[in-house]
This record gives structure tokens, C-alpha cells and sequence, in this order.
């Protein structure tokens, strides 16, 4: 199975930023530790595995090349915001008594403010979120979120909602390309999204649905939902949307239906209970359920 992050030894990387950041080996050797031959022996290693130099060797200390130097910023940048996490969590102790797992798109459309109205009611249970496009990410929650149709035996699910699939865009989108008609869609800029998420339905099977022909316009990959959403926004093309999840997009008037035509879903949004659930995760799922 590939992994989800394309890292190289964590080791290699944490003695990498110490060095750079004390300009040398003895004295990041020093700070973790360690001996100056073991830090040398990790960051040979992570240039091996980078294929560049990271170091330039001085007879009183290194200094980081350019590549060295671009590195050191983003890792810096990210112990930074871990450590700040962390310390975040172990100032705020708190018992946490239904986790729920969702996509990025699902979580920011419809799962948060469905959990600030179960607050209102429900003030004393403390529901917290998994948000990972990264499949398998959230299979230790309490409940999770999915898209299509159950396969797995004896595990429980309860359906959300099985809603149609419209065609999005600005109305200075519609305008600028003249869209009136299905048949002008088939020629206009549409925006594709691809992502870890199997299942979900692309432009040419919407427009086969509807009888049409693969569409010729331009195309525009992206492969997060939201970031599909936003270049909509943005007047860069069309997008497919769920009306279940985009209906506030839709209210708000940021995004149109530009045709009439739209296609059923195939398949619905499901909520998934696993064995570890709680009373309290299941007082929260059927909430959910029943506030669909």
C-alpha cells in the first residue's frame, strides 16, 4: 500500500533541521544527544535519498545549500505548527466523547454546521471531527462519513441523504460563455475533479445520463472538491455539484444552477457506527439522521 506521505526518514529529517539550524553537527549532536558521526551518518542519508546536497562542508562548520536552505524553511515551518498543536492539547485537557470522520468537501458543506446546531441542543457532549481525504485516515472514529453504497457485512449504517447532481457556475461564467442550453455546456471550460474518493461521478457520465456526448471545452483538473468549488467561484469553469452539500453555495448565490437538466445521484451519502460507539455516538448519529 503507497504512503500517504511521500517522507523521508523522520529521523534523517529531525537531525537535518537540528544541524541547520546550530550551523553544525557536534552541536546538534549535542542537543539530541548523539554522537556528530550519527548525525552525519542521517543527513548523508537524506541527501542520498534527495539526490542533492544539503550541506556544504566547511572545516569549522557547514552551511546549507540552496536546496539545504529550502528544505530547512518548510520543515522548520511545520515542527513549528506541530509544536504549537501540541502545546494547544496539553493546555486544553478535555474528554472527548464522539469522534465522526468526513472528507474535507463534506465536513466544511454540511458536517460542521449540523454539529454547532447538536451543540445547542446537546452542550454537555463533546463532538470532535476527523477531516482526512486520505482513505482509511478515520477508521478509528466513532462514526464515519461515505460515499456510495455499503458492501461490508455486519457493519451498521444509516443513510444521510441520496440527492441530484447539478451544473455550477457564476453568472458571469454563464454570460461570458452563453450558456443557456445543455448543448452549451458541452463547449464550455469544466472544471474535473479527481481524488482519493472512488465513486464519486464525472462530467462525462453526467452528460451520458443525459444522452449527450463527451464534452469538448476546456478542462480543469484539480484533485480536492473544495478547491474545485473555489475555482468555480472564480469564474475558471464548471463544476458538478451535489445539491445536498452545495446548497448554501446556491442560497448565498455564489455559485447557479446554469442549466436545468440535473441526474440522480447514483449512490448516497452514508453514516457509518462502528463497534467502539458509544451511547453518546449513537445519540449523536441518530440526531444526524433525523435532522437530514
Amino acid at each position: 500500500m503507497p504512503r500517504p506521505y511521500e517522507f523521508s526518514s523522520m529521523t534523517a529529517l529531525v537531525c537535518f533541521e537540528a544541524a541547520a539550524r546550530n550551523a553544525s553537527f557536534k552541536k546538534a549532536a549535542q542537543e539530541m544527544n548523539v554522537t556528530p558521526a550519527a548525525i552525519s551518518h542521517q543527513i548523508k542519508a537524506l541527501e542520498m535519498d534527495l539526490k542533492c546536497s544539503l550541506f556544504l562542508r566547511h572545516h569549522r562548520g557547514v552551511e546549507l545549500t540552496e536546496k539545504g536552505a529550502l528544505l530547512f524553511v518548510v520543515i522548520q515551518r511545520g515542527f513549528e505548527t506541530i509544536s504549537e498543536t501540541l502545546t494547544q492539547i496539553r493546555e486544553r485537557p478535555e474528554t472527548v466523547d464522539v469522534t465522526i470522520g468526513a472528507t474535507t468537501a463534506f465536513s466544511s458543506l454540511w458536517l460542521t454546521p449540523k454539529i454547532s446546531a447538536f451543540w445547542k441542543i446537546h452542550p454537555s457532549i463533546t463532538v470532535s471531527q476527523v477531516v482526512s481525504d486520505v482513505p482509511g485516515m478515520t477508521s478509528r472514529c466513532d462514526l464515519t462519513i461515505h460515499y456510495g453504497n455499503p458492501q461490508e457485512n455486519g457493519v451498521e449504517y444509516r443513510k444521510l441523504f441520496q440527492d441530484h447532481i447539478i451544473a455550477l457556475g457564476t453568472t458571469r461564467f454563464a454570460a461570458e460563455h452563453r450558456i443557456a442550453r445543455l448543448e452549451d455546456l458541452l463547449k464550455a471550460p469544466l472544471i474535473h475533479s479527481s481524488s482519493n474518493e472512488t465513486g464519486w461521478t464525472a462530467w462525462d457520465d453526467w452528460f451520458a445520463v443525459l444522452g449527450c456526448p463527451a464534452p469538448k471545452g476546456r478542462s480543469f483538473y484539480v484533485n480536492n472538491y473544495m478547491i474545485a468549488l473555489q475555482a468555480a467561484q472564480d469564474d475558471v469553469g464548471a463544476v458538478l455539484g451535489w445539491d445536498g452539500l452545495v446548497g448554501s453555495l446556491v442560497n448565498e448565490g455564489r455559485l447557479v444552477k446554469l442549466v436545468q437538466e440535473s441526474i440522480p445521484s447514483p449512490v448516497g451519502f452514508h453514516l457509518r457506527i462502528h463497534r467502539r460507539a458509544t451511547a453518546k455516538a449513537r445519540l449523536f448519529a441518530d440526531w444526524l439522521v433525523e435532522a437530514t
